[in-house]
């Protein structure tokens, strides 16, 4: 079950990512960078990188609204005035846009919104639609085991190729026998499970994992079961001699269509293509790429509903996306030190030298994205989800998406109703009169 395929970049998508996914869990995914922090803790070794947050294990990862799938997103996305009339006090004036769920009890939803149905470019967040096509591609090749599906996440190990290169972000790789780690950039030779591209996408937000990761479920959709057995040469022979507009639609409906199905709208949330420039020769790009705070909030409200692909598929990707590294942007915050977080963040930005040769990075003059998608859990039982996008010229929006993120917590924690309703109460006493008797 080898193969050695790649992906491309695009042009000046420039995002951040941290090491994500539970430390415990390298016998259960065979991510080797886990190893040696699970080892640290075991050995009682200091490790200052990461937060209190951030040791939380496989089994204390749960999905928040199970009791809810029966519920449409739209009939959760309801406008709670209060809320939402706090959380637009707080939010800077200009082009930013927001969308906020308060899940800290399940049973009394609050929802605020601020200019939600602005487009973005949402630079690096867009990989978690690669993520979803993959989990997408694997449940139709395995519908009726979930086991399957892991063990050949696991199993299974690709390589780089051309698809991996040209991406500036540095992957971490940890070399278990010589307890040695080490960052570079991808190189063509790099093999990885198809667990630690994903792992590389999504943590270190590694554009040529993305891309590999987008070249993955390409040939899981175009090859069916014969994906299994398929080797380096097949699949670049695939890429070779098909029409490159084949190619560009089913890279279109690999990502995009199982987006369509959770009912989000191609205004809300679409990815125009891959990551890395070297495949455009095979693959090319359509429709561009945008989010929506609304589009992004209807994904992760059904990730917490256990509905994206499916419930143990939707555990396994908020595992992916729980943060176990050092926190920047929106994340950095230290009002959430203490909490679990699963996050992705991107940006992307536009310098015009002419108009200002000192043009500085993340900090664009023609546009300057900056998008932040986030799941909070406090200990306390405060839980909620943020996603925030903004375009502010000329400036590093990092500390204003660090201030913006305490202040939504302060009025989180403060407003927060962690009672269950009345009725609720009576009716448990009820059913437990009944047990007892």
């Amino acid at each position: 079950m080898k193969k050695i395929y790649v992906l491309i970049i695009a042009s000046i998508i420039i995002s951040l990512g941290f090491i994500k996914y539970p430390i415990d869990g390298y016998e259960y995914s065979g991510i080797k960078r886990l190893y040696q922090i699970r080892q640290f803790q075991k050995d009682s070794v200091r490790y200052n990188r990461i937060p209190n947050g951030a040791y939380k294990k496989l089994q204390d990862i749960k999905l928040n609204l199970l009791h809810k799938t029966t519920d449409s997103v739209n009939d959760l996305l309801v406008l709670d005035e209060n809320f939402d009339r706090k959380i637009k006090k707080i939010t800077p004036s200009g082009n930013y846009s927001l969308a906020i769920m308060d899940m800290s009890n399940p049973d009394a939803l609050r929802y605020a919104e601020h200019r939600e149905n602005i487009g973005y470019q949402p630079g690096s967040v867009g990989k978690i639609a690669v993520l979803l096509a993959v989990f997408d591609q694997l449940a139709k090749l395995c519908p009726d085991s979930f086991e399957e599906r892991i063990a050949y996440l696991k199993k299974i190990k690709v390589n780089s190729r051309y698809w991996g290169l040209g991406d500036h972000h540095t992957i971490p790789i940890y070399d278990i026998e010589k307890d040695r780690l080490s960052k570079r950039q991808v190189i063509a030779s790099d093999e990885f499970s198809l667990f630690e591209w994903l792992d590389h996408m999504v943590s270190v937000s590694n554009n040529g994992a993305a891309s590999i990761m987008y070249r993955e479920a390409m040939l899981m959709a175009a090859f069916g079961q014969d994906y299994f057995f398929l080797n380096e040469e097949k699949a670049e022979k695939y890429f070779k001699e098909t029409p490159r507009d084949s190619l560009t639609n089913l890279a279109n409906s690999v990502v995009n269509q199982p987006l369509r199905n959770l009912g989000i709208g191609e205004n809300e949330w679409r990815l125009g293509g891959l990551f890395t420039r070297p495949p455009g020769k095979y693959v090319g790009r359509k429709g561009g790429s945008i989010g929506t705070p609304k589009g992004l909030m209807k994904f992760l409200v059904k990730l917490e509903q256990g509905k994206v692909v499916d419930e143990k598929s939707s555990l396994e990707m908020k595992r992916l996306l729980y943060l176990t590294d050092r926190r920047i942007r929106y994340a950095k915050s230290s009002r959430l030190d203490d909490a679990a977080v699963y996050f992705k963040s991107g940006s992307y930005y536009k310098c015009d030298r002419e108009k200002d040769p000192n043009c500085a990075s993340y900090a664009g003059n023609v546009f300057n994205y900056m998008n932040s998608v986030i799941i909070v859990e406090h200990d306390n039982g405060i839980k909620y989800i943020v996603c925030l996008m903004s375009n502010v010229l000329n400036k590093n929006s990092a500390g204003a998406h660090m201030y913006l993120a305490s202040k939504i917590d302060d009025v989180v924690n403060e407003t927060a109703n962690l009672n269950k309703p009345k009725i609720q109460e009576e009716e448990y006493k009820s059913d437990k009169d009944e047990q007892d008797n």
